[in-house]
């Protein structure tokens, strides 16, 4: 997340200094005539099941726990795992301080890949500066990211791919985030069905404040030591880190945090979590628990975790968000416990863009109801409208393609059972504001309910519940 005539043992802890492990295999790749589509290069194949079974060998090593791997690097500057993560990256991401775009780098792909291997293996590799850009968040704010060139975003796609090899094996179950396999919704399910089968009353709402812009460059480096013995892996990731930000022409790098958006980020933040959070955790759960910690049974027990995670957060310089952090009544018995002190309905809280509230079944019995983010459903709205505003005299059959795929796209995400209601309100929203905006065309225009119903009908995706309850999910992966 290769060399398959390497030993397999040369993936593992060798008898001789890494740096001699030099050899590479030199599958030449063809060039593609321009105009012609990159996928069907004929060496794509032989590249997957070279890759596939080098990577396999690294897993099945990675199953011991207290191996340490010190030859890793020749996986990384093998062609077939360079090409493996060109053909891996977003098409049509933008470009980075140097302008170089997925499909411009593919016209001549063998000869870039094969000068990318040559400087990775001479150590002459440079990372270059990220170009710095932001997308507004849901609460109005923007959010800063990261735009690495292309050929850093192809060297981290292949440092990832030969790292999540080795972690996979070591990250715990209860991680879900940006790991391949796993989902957003199989987090969803599995805390409904640990709220609604454990002895929960009491949630921890927590956000880390600024995690990617505060994380420790010492102590990560530290982590992934723990299991990378390869001083060359390890100094590229240090390259990356160290390559710094340019904003409005400015050059600019500090002594801690990692940009979001380059394609290793996400993997180093979840090794920096492994070892400072998950671990902490599991073991906090067996030593200090005094009843179920899906949530907590007890509020004194919910007050004492949020009391030490506060302390080992700040030896790794880590803090919680004052204002997104809290401790809320939660769950079966929470209604009924309100309702005794006069306190009201339960809170609610968001995860993952659905509002958690807690419910009942036509029975009587308690469920958690999930509802798509008040924000989440605005912010849509809002970029929806501006979009038509933009797209205004474009034919209808262009306006009504790109509401289908937003419409499905929202029900393929927020299609949970029981978020019927909410969807339905999206659909009927997204197709007010197309009629609003055909009839600013023209001030003679001829749009009736009716053919605006029409084309609602013709153009946008019926409402329907995609995924199932988390209890059948849950069941068939666990």
């Amino acid at each position: 997340m290769m060399d398959d005539q390497r030993k397999s043992h040369s993936s593992v802890v060798p008898r001789k200094s890494p740096n001699k492990a030099q050899a590479a295999e030199g599958v030449e790749g063809r060039e593609l005539a321009k105009g012609k589509t990159l996928e069907r290069d004929t060496l794509r194949t032989q590249s997957r099941d070279g890759v596939h079974h080098a990577l396999e060998r690294i897993r099945e090593a990675a199953k011991d726990k207290k191996q340490r791997f010190t030859a890793l690097f020749h996986h990384v500057y093998s062609l077939e795992l360079l090409r493996k993560s060109y053909f891996d990256l977003t098409r049509e991401a933008a470009p980075g301080v140097d302008g170089e775009t997925w499909r411009h780098y593919g016209e001549r792909l063998a000869e870039h890949l094969q000068d990318l291997s040559e400087r990775l293996k001479k150590g002459t590799y440079r990372a270059r500066p990220v170009r710095r850009a932001y997308i507004p968040k849901t609460d109005g704010r923007m959010r800063p990211i990261g735009l690495p060139v292309l050929e850093d975003k192809i060297v981290q796609r292949a440092v990832s791919e030969v790292l999540n090899a080795i972690y996979e094996k070591d990250f715990l179950g209860f991680s879900y985030g940006f790991r391949p396999g796993r989902s957003a919704h199989q987090a969803l399910d599995i805390l409904s069905v640990g709220l609604m089968t454990r002895k929960v009353s009491w949630v921890l709402d927590a956000d880390i404040l600024n995690f990617f812009g505060t994380l420790d460059w010492g102590w990560l480096v530290r982590c992934v030591e723990r299991r990378v013995g390869d001083r060359r892996i390890i100094r590229l990731i240090q390259k990356w880190l160290k390559a710094g930000v340019l904003e409005e022409g400015k050059w600019a790098c500090g002594e801690v945090g990692t940009v979001q958006g380059g394609s290793i980020s996400p993997l180093l933040a979840n090794i920096y979590l492994h070892y400072v959070f998950d671990l902490w955790v599991h073991q906090w759960r067996k030593t200090r628990a005094e009843g179920d910690i899906v949530g907590f049974q007890h509020r004194r027990e919910a007050e004492r975790f949020l009391a030490d995670l506060r302390e080992r957060f700040r030896r790794f310089r880590l803090a919680l968000h004052p204002d997104k952090t809290r401790i809320l009544e939660f769950g079966r018995f929470a209604r009924e416990n309100r309702s005794r002190h006069g306190q009201g309905k339960p809170e609610t809280f968001n995860f993952l863009g659905f509002t958690h509230i807690c419910g009942l079944t036509r029975k009587g019995k308690f469920t958690v109801l999930r509802r798509t983010m008040r924000t989440r459903w605005q912010a849509k709205l809002k970029e929806v409208y501006q979009e038509l505003r933009r797209r205004m005299h474009d034919p209808i059959p262009e306006q009504g393609a790109y509401l289908r795929s937003v419409v499905g796209g929202h029900i393929r995400y927020y299609g949970v059972p029981m978020n019927g209601p909410s969807l339905s309100a999206f659909r009927k929203e997204v197709g007010r504001l197309w009629g609003k905006a055909l009839r600013r065309r023209s001030e003679k225009h001829r749009l009736t309910v009716n053919r605006l119903g029409r084309l609602v009908r013709r153009w946008l995706p019926p409402v329907r519940i995609c995924h199932p309850y988390p209890f059948v999910r849950v069941g068939v992966t666990t």
